[in-house]
């Protein structure tokens, strides 16, 4: 049994038989992070020494007869941008390199409440500005299917730290794809929670009207359960949606008879790749058989959201990156003759290329003469593309698109086009624009192997249709079964 190939649905089972303890499956997982991370390079702090200890704590009360928790003593790796009191919390980014958080995200308490042991913080694109996290300051993470390839971002530490079983789950944070790309990248089943599902307290903030923290997951059950975990509503948020709490796991009947899924044809126009377009067509036939409606229409609306996401991103990005002015706790240039060479000098230092190009952004499409004509003009747009997703789900239960119009790319191949880049997010980013959930998950895998993912976009709050949309499907292809990562490197 190769304990770390096993999702935590089946390791709580491990542990209830008593085939398991918690200490073999910590062990596992060090041994694994010292074997693969030298090649995956998904941890900018791991925390493997520390963990060990917890695991060995957790199971000594176990054997004492206290009771713990079902969750208690499952390892888990965490975005780089989530504040862990007393662990560094660098966004990775030279800017906050030596940064330790005084306290922790709401996300992580609540997975400290459970006894869950932190494996370590995982690379990202630097304050998650980016979709292949080559953006870090510390080291380009590599796609677990080819090492040569890129796993998406900017939660590419986390879902190639799951891809390559050196964590069983992580959290990862959406602002336009963030989650849902890398997983399509890498293979693994990743949701992006509606707007106010789940607490940004302590989320180090990109744009906070975007942001939204989620799980990364081996399979659809255990995004369900980690949904569970870190879902509901926080005081300290004011974003956050005060509302009962769900069972997501109990959601999941597999059964999709009689669910209306919409497939917009502008999702599938050019720009898609074939391979990407014909394993969702594959897809579509799947759940036809499966009972599903599908029906065409047209999402025309979704063709503004990207230009509108990016001024909306950077204007709160400008804002939001202000506080780095290397007066407080963040780097501070070595060398200045007065207060504004501080600013200046430790803001260009601390900052890389591309949060540099949505700071200048950002401030332009705020600044005067410019608003009305941008940022007024992108929130106006905002409001359109969120009244034609609720006609849409006046009609559909479920929108069914691509996740990325291409699988994962080679490592160097787009960091120095911005604007290539940005396309990656053009089948993602409409789904933060109108505040909806999303999941993606694998429905295929190209000629050379590469993973290919499939987004399910739901009405705001319905995350319990779109898991078990996905779950449906995942139980009848068994992607899981049938593909793993090979550690390529050609």
């Amino acid at each position: 049994m190769n304990i770390t190939e096993l999702t935590v649905h089946e390791l709580q089972e491990k542990l209830k038989n008593k085939e398991l303890k918690i200490t073999d499956i910590t062990k596992a997982y060090v041994e694994r992070i010292n074997e693969k991370e030298k090649d995956v390079q998904a941890f900018v702090t791991p925390l493997t020494e520390e963990a060990t200890k917890q695991a060995q704590d957790i199971q000594s009360k176990i054997e004492n007869g206290e009771n713990m928790g079902d969750l208690a003593g499952i390892p888990i790796g965490i975005k780089d941008n989530l504040c862990t009191k007393g662990i560094k919390t660098t966004c990775s980014s030279k800017m906050l390199e030596n940064f330790i958080a005084p306290y922790s995200a709401t996300v992580v308490e609540k997975l400290d409440d459970e006894n869950m042991i932190d494996l370590g913080k995982l690379n990202m694109d630097e304050f998650a500005m980016g979709g292949s996290t080559e953006y870090s300051y510390f080291k380009k993470t590599k796609n677990p299917w080819n090492l040569k390839k890129v796993p998406g971002g900017s939660s590419g530490g986390s879902a190639a730290a799951v891809a390559a079983n050196m964590v069983p789950w992580a959290l990862g944070s959406d602002t336009g794809g963030s989650i849902r790309q890398p997983s399509s990248f890498c293979g693994v089943v990743g949701l992006k929670p509606t707007y106010g599902l789940v607490s940004r307290y302590g989320l180090v903030a990109f744009a906070s009207s975007l942001d939204q923290v989620g799980p990364i997951t081996k399979d659809v059950q255990d995004s369900a359960m980690l949904l569970n975990i870190i879902a509901g509503h926080d005081e300290k948020d004011t974003t956050s949606s005060n509302r009962p709490k769900i069972d997501y796991t109990k959601c999941l009947k597999n059964d999709v008879k009689g669910l209306k899924i919409g497939v917009p044809k502008e999702f599938f126009a050019d720009g898609i790749n074939e391979e990407v377009k014909q394993s969702l067509k594959n897809a579509i036939e799947k759940y036809k058989e499966l009972g599903a409606k599908i029906e065409e229409f047209s999402l025309d609306i979704a063709n503004y959201s990207l230009a509108t996401y990016y001024i909306i991103a950077c204007a709160e990005a400008s804002s939001n990156l202000g506080r780095f002015d290397g007066i407080r706790y963040t780097y501070r240039a070595p060398e200045f003759k007065n207060l504004k060479e501080i600013y200046k000098k430790s803001r260009s230092q601390g900052f890389g290329a591309e949060v540099k190009r949505r700071i200048i952004l950002g401030t332009y499409v705020l600044s005067s003469g410019y608003y009305d004509a941008y940022y007024k003009k992108a929130q106006k747009v905002r409001t359109l593309v969120m009244n034609e997703f609720n006609k849409a789900f006046e009609k559909y239960d479920v929108i069914l698109t691509p996740t990325s119009p291409t699988v994962a790319f080679d490592i160097g191949s787009k960091s120095n086009n911005p604007l290539e880049m940005y396309l990656s997010d053009i089948c993602t980013v409409s789904v933060n624009v109108a505040g909806l959930p999303g999941i993606s998950i694998p429905c295929g895998v190209d000629k050379e192997g590469m993973p290919i993912g499939m987004q399910l976009i739901g009405n705001k709050f319905c995350e319990e249709t779109i898991l078990n949309a996905a779950y449906t499907f995942e139980q009848a292809i068994k992607f899981r079964e049938n593909y793993k990562p090979e550690f390529k490197n050609s």
